[in-house]
């Protein structure tokens, strides 16, 4: 079935699209020269009808990275690289692959996207090569006896023990265990002559996917949502592109494009990468700060709780600081993130704790009380902007005063979004704000102080 190549207007070129673009005579030409047995595996010739982002590049590659818009054909290219990868040229013949792992943030969806969803395994097989889901064992088993076994991103540990020679990961980038679960999926992938991974997601400002993308072995494809218009409604396209087009969200949900910094940032991820240490000195003061959430349950906002020290000897241009970890809490009650802060001082060793009593005035001090009726509190009213607060801590990294173990993407992220105009991300900075509040605390009020020693700073 040899068709001509040809390019459409973006770049995509398939024999649908020269089907489609040729004339009435043409298109009744070439279905009638199918036989029977063509016609009814033509929907399932996945090389006629992909398009070029779809089909796997050549090349000795190990991971292949489809980095797409949302809509773009993603899980469509990721379940047929999979079939491609199991089926043989009969439906018994064994195929490059015999186990593969199907890795998702959670069972559930791998089960309904990876596996059930209408871009998925099973709708993209054809009957006589369809595999058989077995949910009591939750993996996928084809006629010629290939297995795919679902795995669950927050269960890391989950992928010590099996091995394998072929995976599909899902929406990576989102993962809040990503790093962990990549590393033990990297010690399963050992079966086979050349193990592989596809690795289908919209890109993220994260740090596993940064290192991927980097690796020599790695191999990419990318496109817009535009790029799979003939699929999705005229009025979903409408929407988004009067919403986000032209914006950092549009760009990195709709054109596919990895948005490592957001426009007027007061970080960058390239400065606070040169700011990063292995090991911190010794510490003449640690602080934790909080900034708790103004309600509690699933649906609150993070709490901040960020472990702060600094180096304070000599003049105060001299001095340091080092944000040592992150411990924030997310969907917690205030006993939990109470309890959460006590913890983070008491293995860091820290003097004092320091949180933002805006919203909770009083009741934030007694709750962290009725954790620890001993432990030192400062609490603290934000009288100015969140912006106006972070500018002059932003300040200090620009002069190369503060520095960051390993370990703080999620804190990193919220910074790489915080711009002079306000802050991008999604929900509320609460890292941020307690970072903010820890530094204001270990270096601009005592610097303030070491300057003007008759002016009482409140």
């Amino acid at each position: 079935m040899d068709t001509p190549s040809t390019w459409t207007p973006h770049g995509i070129r398939s024999g649908a699209v020269w089907i489609a673009s040729e004339g009435p005579d043409v298109r009744d030409a070439f279905l009638d020269e199918l036989s029977e047995g063509e016609l009814l595996a033509l929907p399932y010739l996945f090389e006629f009808w992909a398009m070029d982002h779809q089909l796997p590049p050549e090349g000795n590659w190990r991971s292949w990275v489809i980095m797409g818009g949302r809509g773009a054909g993603k899980t469509r290219a990721g379940a047929e690289w999979v079939r491609s990868m199991v089926e043989g040229s009969s439906p018994l013949d064994a195929g490059e692959c015999r186990r593969l792992a199907l890795v998702g943030e959670t069972v559930a969806q791998v089960r309904d996207v990876m596996v059930f969803g209408e871009s998925g395994i099973l709708a993209c097989s054809p009957p006589d090569r369809r595999p058989e889901w077995q949910a009591s064992k939750a993996r996928l088993v084809w006629p010629n006896g290939a297995i795919a076994q679902v795995f669950s991103a927050h269960e890391p540990e989950g992928l010590r023990g099996p091995q394998f020679d072929g995976a599909w990961v899902d929406e990576m980038a989102k993962w809040k265990k990503a790093q962990e679960t990549w590393d033990m999926l990297q010690f399963a992938l050992r079966l086979g002559e050349r193990p592989r991974v596809c690795v289908t997601t919209t890109p993220r400002n994260v740090g596993v996917l940064k290192e991927l993308l980097k690796a020599p072995s790695t191999v990419v494809t990318s496109a817009p949502t535009e790029a799979n218009r003939a699929f999705l409604a005229e009025s979903f396209l409408d929407e988004v592109r009067t919403r986000y087009a032209g914006t950092r969200l549009g760009r990195q949900e709709l054109d596919g494009i990895l948005m490592e910094d957001a426009e007027g940032a007061l970080w960058t991820t390239s400065a606070l990468e040169a700011l990063r240490i292995d090991l911190a000195p010794e510490m003449d003061r640690i602080v934790v700060a909080v900034d708790p959430p103004v309600t509690g349950g699933p649906k609150a906002d993070e709490c901040g709780i960020v472990v702060v020290g600094a180096v304070t000897r000599g003049p105060v241009q001299d001095w340091r600081a080092f944000v040592l970890a992150d411990e924030s809490v997310t969907a917690a009650s205030p006993a939990a993130w109470a309890a959460a802060a006590v913890r983070a001082m008491q293995s860091w060793g820290a003097e004092r704790l320091v949180a933002e009593v805006n919203q909770g005035g009083e009741m934030v001090s007694e709750v962290i009380r009725q954790i620890d009726p001993m432990v030192p509190i400062r609490a603290v009213h934000a009288s100015r902007g969140k912006v106006a607060r972070a500018e002059p801590i932003a300040a200090l990294y620009e002069q190369g005063r503060v520095h960051h173990l390993r370990g703080l993407g999620a804190l990193e992220d919220q910074m790489c979004a915080m711009t002079v105009q306000g802050y991008e991300g999604k929900g509320s900075p609460d890292r941020v704000d307690a970072l903010v509040w820890a530094l204001h605390e270990l270096m601009i009020e005592p610097a303030a102080k070491w300057r003007h020693p008759r002016v009482r700073v409140v």
